[in-house]
């Protein structure tokens, strides 16, 4: 390929994206069953020496883009996906360009000070402690397995162990404790840390999801509490403050999975959610859910940055570490990533504090609106509707699934169905900047008129 040939390139691509992004607002939300049909034509033999870059992109865009869940949309309510800010597809597209690998100060100076820059602004917004370590990582998954590394880190320390020169084979025990709801990507980072899936101490929660405080065991030894900020079937925070007050004058780690609640502390409304997340030494949060930046882009915060940097610090004789400056990667597992934490400056420099409050309360707002709704129809909310997330039965499982099934295919709008303390529920996930009281309103109808004549209505 040469050079003369990337800019016409370029500009088809910017002109497809531009456009896509214009018909997600209006599309059905789930792709038609010939688009997803059509997709079978990808599979063909590689060719001996290959094809026009200009037809590539084409055939991408003719067979992928009506192929696409439109997760973008203002109607697409299936799983807490943010849909990206225009301002955040902008600066994607142009780090994409400059691809930088993320891992040294001195070979990429302009993205490791914008992570800096954006890294500090959130522990401002959140109110946690100043001088926390950060990491920019892939998701929730990597940023729970990433603070938790560094909670083994610190609690092996306190005994006098180094478990990443030894190991865990001949190490002391530590207890884990985790809330029956915890998500299973903290269940999944426990597994990756060596701590097994099973061996923890699972505490029972109330019927929102909240870990039960009078259940915590007595704690003794090192100890990491996993805690939630944001229940994902109801949106239900954990007692924080009360379990720190268990927990931290024994000497535990206390974890907070908040991979979209902690961004409720952005939110005069509704922060006294996360009442004691101050006091916490590590947190999990994804960007790419509430502050709706492009995939993928997850965060953790660790209080004891030291804990961290022993956990994921990485040297060699190549590489450019030997710095006054932060390097990046001796925060984080990976070595080589993009530049996640440009788009992120970009959300908060666009947003500012007031911006990313409001874009917090439109979101519970339009949940409540919903709520309101499929209550007055004479449907059952099985949740407190405290954030963004609602769940609701149709009937009974067999006649919810029903509903579920004829909403995905009508194509206004698109959830998901979940399973709450044995009950089938449909879950309403409102998180996108785009989404209206329109929207809300037209999937509402849309969600009525699905439920009509099931079960006798």
């Amino acid at each position: 390929m040469n050079r003369k040939d990337d800019m016409p390139l370029l500009e088809e691509a910017a002109r497809l994206g531009i456009r896509y992004l214009r018909q997600s607002r209006e599309r059905r939300v789930a792709p038609a069953d010939d688009a997803v049909a059509a997709l079978e034509r990808f599979r063909e033999p590689l060719s001996e020496q290959g094809d026009r870059p200009a037809d590539v992109l084409a055939m991408l865009d003719t067979l992928g883009s009506p192929a696409t869940m439109a997760t973008t949309s203002p109607r697409f309510f299936g799983f807490v996906i943010g849909g990206a800010l225009p301002v955040t597809v902008a600066t994607n597209w142009l780090t994409t360009a400059w691809d930088q690998n993320v891992a040294m100060h001195a070979v990429t100076p302009a993205a490791a000070i914008l992570e800096t820059v954006s890294a500090e602004w959130m522990i401002d917004l959140f109110g946690l402690p100043r001088e926390s370590g950060y990491a920019f990582v892939s998701g929730a998954t990597v940023a729970n397995f990433t603070a938790l590394a560094a909670a083994r880190n610190r609690v092996y320390a306190d005994i006098g162990w180094n478990v990443e020169a030894d190991g865990l084979i001949a190490a002391p025990p530590v207890t884990v404790v985790v809330g029956a709801e915890a998500h299973p990507t903290v269940t999944k980072a426990l597994g990756l840390l060596g701590f097994g899936r099973n061996r923890v101490v699972c505490v029972p929660v109330d019927g929102q999801g909240r870990m039960d405080v009078a259940q915590l065991p007595d704690i003794a030894g090192p100890t990491i509490v996993c805690t939630q900020a944001g229940n994902i079937n109801t949106g239900a925070f954990d007692p924080i403050d009360e379990i720190c007050d268990r927990a931290k004058p024994h000497g535990a780690w206390v974890h907070v999975d908040g991979a979209f609640g902690l961004w409720a502390a952005a939110s005069p409304k509704v922060a006294q959610l996360t009442r004691g997340i101050d006091r916490a030494d590590s947190w999990a949060t994804d960007a790419h859910k509430w502050l709706n930046v492009p995939y993928d882009s997850g965060l953790a915060f660790v209080r004891d940055a030291d804990a961290l940097k022993r956990a994921m610090a990485i040297t060699a004789d190549y590489l450019l570490t030997a710095s006054s400056q932060r390097n990046p990667s001796d925060f984080t597992p990976e070595l080589s990533r993009r530049a996640r934490g440009i788009d992120v400056w970009a959300a908060l420099k666009t947003l500012g504090r007031s911006g990313v409050a409001d874009l917090v309360e439109r979101c519970c707002a339009h949940a409540r609106r919903f709520a309101d709704g499929l209550v007055a129809a004479g449907y059952e909310v099985l949740n407190e509707v405290v954030l963004n997330q609602v769940l609701v039965s149709f009937g009974d499982d067999e006649m919810t699934r029903e509903v579920i099934r004829r909403i995905q295919a009508d194509g206004t709008c698109w959830c998901g169905a979940t399973v709450w303390q044995g009950r089938t529920a449909m879950r309403i996930s409102v998180i996108n900047w785009s989404t209206s009281t329109a929207d809300v309103d037209r999937s509402l109808g849309a969600m009525l008129n699905a439920a009509k004549g099931i079960g006798g209505d």
